[in-house]
């Protein structure tokens, strides 16, 4: 295909002539077309990875974190990358779409049909001067500025203008403004979290991206006293649901919520490194061990 067509055209037909099993079509360059395709490569399949946009990585790669535990998307789907594109047994198909399939199980004979990019991409390094040649010309629309949806209260500013002074050219500020917040408030509120991002010139989710990954920072209001269950393995297996349950009738909310007089919020935590004196719980960080059902109000009555 002529890189400079104006017409999108069949980019290539997979034909059965890479070994005795033919070559293998990859719908999608998502995380798990990646994967999938690795994993055929690795096999000895010739593999074409068909994507319809113009890059690979779908939409993990434009994720922060992974749930449930939080790892960097980036740092398990770049390696991948690097290694899907470097494969001489897989040839990545961008802009393209599958046109045609014929034929029956294990010598289907599939049409992909390729948009064009108007450049050699084999010779393309990434300088730009394809942006002012071309004759196409796009204005790029900037978004708007951010502004918080509301002002806080004379009180709110000057507490955060106390903070910010008080940490001002700091390397690494974001943090103890945070902690300041955290400590002052008991969670972060969103209002002031706006005003952290415009006063500093940030994207909100940079802020919110710090104010979600480390556990000692709120976004919602707490109680008083923090009650923490554990449920990791040992605990679990001596009775830590029987516990949850009981905590949750003594203080009258599931996992993650505030009782009504603001007293105690329920938690569950994976472990508290008390696997030896399992079940355990925690109170404010300090921790009981072999708890038992009779225990548990007389343990949440020590933090009135």
């Amino acid at each position: 295909m002529s890189p400079d067509t104006n017409q999108a055209k069949v980019a290539s037909s997979l034909k059965e002539d890479r070994g005795p099993w033919g070559a293998v079509l990859v719908c999608g360059a998502g995380i798990a077309g990646i994967q999938a395709s690795l994993d055929l490569s690795a096999a000895g399949f010739r593999v074409y990875l068909v994507e319809e946009s113009p890059t690979i990585g779908g939409g993990m790669a434009r994720l922060d974190k992974t749930f449930p535990t939080g790892d960097c998307a980036t740092c398990i789907i770049s390696p991948k990358l690097v290694e899907c594109m470097r494969d001489l047994n897989i040839e990545v198909l961008t802009m393209a779409e599958v046109a045609g399939l014929e034929g029956e199980a294990g010598r289907f004979h599939a049409k992909v049909l390729q948009r064009p990019r108007s450049i050699d991409s084999s010779k393309c390094t990434g300088c730009g001067d394809c942006w002012s040649a071309c004759p196409v010309r796009n204005h790029p629309e900037l978004p708007p500025e951010f502004q918080p949806r509301e002002e806080l209260s004379g009180e709110d500013a000057s507490t955060l203008d106390g903070f910010l002074f008080k940490h001002e050219g700091e390397p690494g500020a974001m943090m103890p403004v945070l902690k300041e917040i955290n400590e002052r408030y008991g969670h972060l509120p969103r209002a002031i979290l706006e005003q952290v991002a415009s006063r500093w010139d940030v994207r909100l989710t940079e802020v919110l991206r710090v104010a979600s990954f480390y556990d000692q920072f709120r976004l919602q209001p707490v109680g008083r006293h923090i009650v923490e269950a554990c449920d990791g393995t040992s605990c679990h297996s001596r009775g830590a649901r029987a516990i949850l349950e009981r905590l949750q009738q003594v203080i009258g909310v599931e996992p993650g919520q505030t009782d009504p007089t603001g007293r105690y919020t329920l938690r569950t935590v994976r472990c508290l490194g008390l696997c030896a004196s399992s079940p355990a719980m925690r109170v404010d960080g300090q921790s009981f061990g072999r708890v038992n059902l009779d225990r548990v109000p007389d343990i949440l009555e020590q933090f009135a």
